[in-house]
Formats: C-alpha cells, structure tokens, sequence
C-alpha cells in the first residue's frame, strides 16, 4: 500500500495498463505539470494503474561526466527510475521544447538512465549492430512549444521529435504511438489551454 501510493498508483493493481509518466521540465507549475495530471486522471478513469515521475523532483547528476568510457555510479533516484521504466508497459513523456530541443534535464535523464545493459547492448564494436532492450514498450508524447507546429516542422526540421522518436526511444526498442503538440503556448488564451487539458485527459483515456 505504501509503495503504491509513493508512485501515484491505486492501492491495488487490477488488470489495467502499466503508465509510467515522466515530467520532463525542472519548471515548477507549468501547463506541462496541469497536462500530466489530466492525462493521469483520464488514464485512471478507464482502470490504468498510473505511476508518475516528477525529475524536476529527483536529485541526480544530469551529466554523463566521462560517456560511456567509465561507469558512473545510479543515484538511489535513478536505480528507481529504472525499475519503474522496467515495470511499465506504457511510458508517457510530458515536457517542453526549449531551444528546438529536449530541456537539458530531460536529456541529462536519459543520458543517465538508458544505459548500455539496460536500454541497449552493442552486439560487437562495430556498434552498427544492437539489442534494443526495452522492445515490447509503446510512448506517448505530449510536447509544449511556443513556436507554432508548422513552423517547427517546416522551417526548423522538428528536431526534438526526430531526437525523441527515432534516436532515442526507437533506438531501444520503445514504438512512439502517439505525438501530441499543445502549441503555440505563450500567445494561448485560458479557453484554449482549458481545451488542452480536456484534450490531455482524452489521450489517457485512450492508453
């Protein structure tokens, strides 16, 4: 019961969807923390058992201080970060673009928690042959942006998609079922962020 309840889950584990969902911004009270919690609450109302990752609320080092050359020791939050990865069946990442890109924190996230042995592992040295160990997983991504969605795909190439959905989750084995922009943020009206979260709460009831 407590371990449940540490993790956002229900006391008991019926025969719903494993969610993990993991808030990828440092920023405290943000459209993406009132997104998460939507998603959560309509994921719940279908009988998923949620389980919610705060990393602006982990202590980690989010630099990968020598690569992959020597090991780094897993703060106690990250070894349970990848424990919560292995009991999800369904991962949902919630978090901004900053400069095109992934916030510094979500990627220091990744440079530290998928690690060769537990996201992936290189067959030879060659590298271009590898086992993506966390196959059999489906993401969904629910992204801010304050540059309007067109703009972002046409002008700028859509890197931080590319980066999410082809180089990191595709490349351990993770198939991005859905994509979700709430965009452009900063210019939106209450009315249109409201239709957000109903939105938000739609797709988690789809899990």
């Amino acid at each position: 019961m407590a371990e449940a309840a540490k993790h956002g889950a229900t006391p008991l584990e019926g025969d719903g969807k494993r969610i993990l969902l993991i808030l990828g911004t440092p920023k405290g009270g943000s459209l993406c923390h009132a997104l998460c919690e939507a998603f959560a609450q309509g994921a719940r109302s279908e009988g998923h058992v949620v389980r919610l990752l705060k990393l602006g609320e982990m202590h980690f080092d989010p630099v990968l201080r020598e690569g992959y050359d020597q090991s780094q020791n897993l703060e106690p939050d990250l070894l349970e970060a990848q424990r919560q990865i292995h009991w999800a069946e369904h991962l949902v990442f919630v978090y901004p673009v900053w400069w095109g890109g992934l916030p510094a924190l979500l990627k220091g996230f990744f440079d530290r928690v998928f690690l060769p042995g537990f996201a992936f592992r290189y067959r030879d040295q060659s590298t271009q042959a590898w086992d993506k160990l966390l196959t059999g997983r489906t993401a969904d991504l629910l992204v801010t942006l304050d540059t309007p969605p067109w703009y972002f795909r046409w002008i700028y190439g859509a890197p931080a998609h590319r980066q999410m959905v082809r180089a990191i989750l595709g490349y351990c084995g993770i198939k991005t079922r859905r994509l979700t922009e709430f965009s452009p943020v900063r210019p939106s009206s209450e009315e249109q962020r409201q239709g957000w979260l109903r939105k938000a709460e739609t797709l988690g009831t789809r899990c």
